[in-house]
C-alpha cells in the first residue's frame, strides 16, 4: 500500500520531501512569510505568527498575501482596529489584483468594529466600480474561494452581494427607507430567503405591516433561495407573528389606553383634594378664618 501511496504521489509531481507542506498546506522555504505561516496553522502561535507577516511585509516577502493574512489573525485576535489600520498603512504595496480582497477584508473588519459609515462607504465605492466596468479586471465573472473550494461569481452575484451588505449597514443606522430600497434592488437581482427576511423586517419598521407580510410568507412558499433553510423559515414565522401581535391592537384600542391613563392620573390628582370639604383651594379657607378672627 504504501509503494502504490508513493507511485500515486509522483504521478502528481509531488516529491516526498515535499508532503508536509501539502498536507499542512503551508509553502515550502524558510523565508519570513512562510515562518509566519507555520506559526499560523502548524504551530497554533498567533501572537508570534503576526511578528513574522510584519517582517515579511517589510522585507517585501509575498505582501499581497502576509497584509491579508496577517489582518485576519488580527481580526480572529480581536485586534481589528489595528487590522484596519496596517491595511490603510500598507496596501499601496500589494498589486493591482489583491486590492478588491482587501477591501472585502476591510468591510468585514468595519462591520467587526462597529464603524458603519465607513462599511457603507466602501460598499458604495465598490458598487460605483462595477459601474464604472473597472471590478472584475473587466471581465464578466470572477473566481472566488470559500472554505478552500473555487467557484464562479459573476458581476450580477457580486453586485446583490455587496447591496445585500449596504442593506444590512443602513438598518443598524436604523435608516430602514433605504435599507428597503436596497434590499428590494439585491432582490430583483438574486432573490434569497435572507435577504427577504431583512426586506421584510425593514417594511415592518416603517409600519408598512401588509407589504412585510407578503415578503414573508413568500419565504415559507419556498419562492426564494435558501428558503429551505429552516431558520430562515423560522425567522419569517417569528417576524410574521410579531406583525399579527401588532396588528391586534387597532389604533382605536391604543386611542382609548391612552385615553383611560390620562383619565386615572387625573383621578387621581382629584382625589388628593377630596379631604377639603370645600372646593376652593386651602390658602382661600385661611383668608376666610382670618377675616372671621377681625369681624369679632
Amino acid at each position: 500500500m504504501e509503494g502504490n501511496g508513493n507511485i500515486s504521489w509522483k504521478r502528481k509531481g509531488i516529491e516526498k520531501k515535499d508532503l508536509f507542506h501539502v498536507i499542512h498546506k503551508v509553502p515550502a522555504g524558510d523565508s519570513p512569510y512562510v515562518r509566519a505561516k507555520n506559526l499560523q496553522l502548524i504551530e497554533k502561535d498567533p501572537e508570534a505568527a503576526i511578528v513574522w507577516f510584519w517582517k515579511a511585509i517589510n522585507a517585501g516577502d509575498r505582501v499581497d498575501s502576509a497584509l491579508k493574512d496577517m489582518a485576519v489573525v488580527m481580526k480572529q485576535q480581536d485586534r481589528a482596529e489595528e487590522a484596519i489600520e496596517a491595511i490603510r498603512s500598507f496596501r499601496h504595496r500589494c498589486s493591482k489584483q489583491a486590492q478588491e480582497s482587501l477591501d472585502n477584508l476591510l468591510i468585514d473588519l468595519y462591520k467587526k468594529c462597529g464603524k458603519i459609515e465607513e462599511q457603507i462607504e466602501l460598499l458604495k465605492e465598490k458598487l460605483r466600480m462595477i459601474y464604472l466596468g473597472e471590478a472584475f479586471n473587466g471581465k464578466s465573472t470572477k473566481t472566488a474561494r470559500s472554505h478552500g473550494k473555487k467557484f464562479q461569481v459573476s458581476i450580477k452575484q457580486e453586485t446583490a452581494r455587496i447591496l445585500g451588505n449596504l442593506g444590512w449597514a443602513y438598518m443598524q443606522h436604523e435608516n430602514y427607507d433605504a435599507a428597503e430600497v436596497v434590499y428590494s434592488k439585491a432582490q430583483s437581482m438574486e432573490p434569497d430567503a435572507n435577504k427577504a427576511c431583512n426586506l421584510g423586517l425593514c417594511l415592518i419598521k416603517q409600519g408598512r405591516m401588509d407589504d412585510a407580510r407578503q415578503v414573508l410568507q413568500d419565504i415559507a412558499l419556498c419562492r426564494f433561495s435558501g428558503s429551505d433553510d429552516n431558520k430562515m423559515v423560522a425567522r419569517a414565522e417569528e417576524l410574521l407573528r410579531e406583525i399579527e401581535l401588532q396588528q391586534a391592537v387597532s389604533p382605536l384600542e391604543m386611542g382609548l389606553s391612552i385615553g383611560e391613563e390620562i383619565m386615572e392620573r387625573l383621578d387621581s390628582v382629584m382625589n388628593e383634594w377630596t379631604p377639603f370639604k370645600s372646593k376652593r383651594l386651602p390658602i382661600f379657607e385661611e383668608i376666610s378664618a382670618f377675616r372671621d378672627q377681625m369681624a369679632c
